[in-house]
């Protein structure tokens, strides 16, 4: 018997949207067989911003348990799904921080032949979610890597609307994750662990 897909869920969160996300995925991935890890990117933010911040100083207590993902964690895995609120159109700069720390491993050709995907938070609506989402796949050719987008490849794409990966608009913290969000959440983490199986096992007939 092939062993499970072993998958890294690496995220960012300020005030807690995208590891919503992120655990929706971790959860739905578990269930469709694959080996987890819910990780975040090391926060950058002095203690004093986040402090002046109630949902940030919230959310950094609540996410206190959750391990901070390093290198390791990438090599280790066949699949990584990213997260990440935007800024500026642009990925988080504690995310970009990880990825930067990933140069060794890219150094080996260990980043290549993996699986990624990413999803994406967003203030306002159409507010840098696809740019976001295509800024992280640029690091993804740089590695060689295999981007599992969703696509419209089930219903819930057509009602998410976003073919490059979950996304949710949280209307400055007013918009609660709905079953929207959720439903296109746990659909890119089957596709991922999916297609991540068949790549390592090859497709049959």
């Amino acid at each position: 018997m092939a062993s499970p897909v072993k998958l890294a869920v690496i995220y960012y969160s300020s005030t807690g949207f995208s590891a919503k996300i992120a655990k929706e995925i971790s959860d739905a991935a578990e269930k469709a067989g694959a080996e987890v890890r819910l990780l975040k990117a090391a926060e950058l933010a002095p203690e004093a911003a986040i402090a002046a911040n109630e949902a940030w100083a919230a959310h950094a207590a609540e996410s206190a348990g959750i391990p901070v993902a390093t290198p390791d964690d990438v090599d280790w895995a066949d699949a990584v799904i990213f997260g990440t609120p935007t800024r500026f159109g642009n990925i988080s700069s504690q995310l970009k921080q990880f990825i930067d720390t990933l140069g060794g491993l890219w150094a080996q050709g260990k980043l290549a032949n993996k699986l990624y995907s990413g999803f994406v938070t967003t203030a306002t609506t159409h507010g840098g979610q696809e740019s976001t989402l295509l800024a992280l796949y640029n690091s993804i050719h740089h590695f060689g890597g295999l981007i599992v987008s969703p696509g419209y490849t089930d219903p819930v794409k057509f009602v998410d609307g976003n073919p490059y990966g979950t996304s949710h608009v949280d209307a400055q913290g007013n918009n609660p994750i709905g079953e929207q969000t959720l439903n296109s959440a746990r659909h890119q983490a089957e596709r991922v662990v999916l297609l991540t199986r068949a790549f390592k096992t090859g497709f049959t007939a």
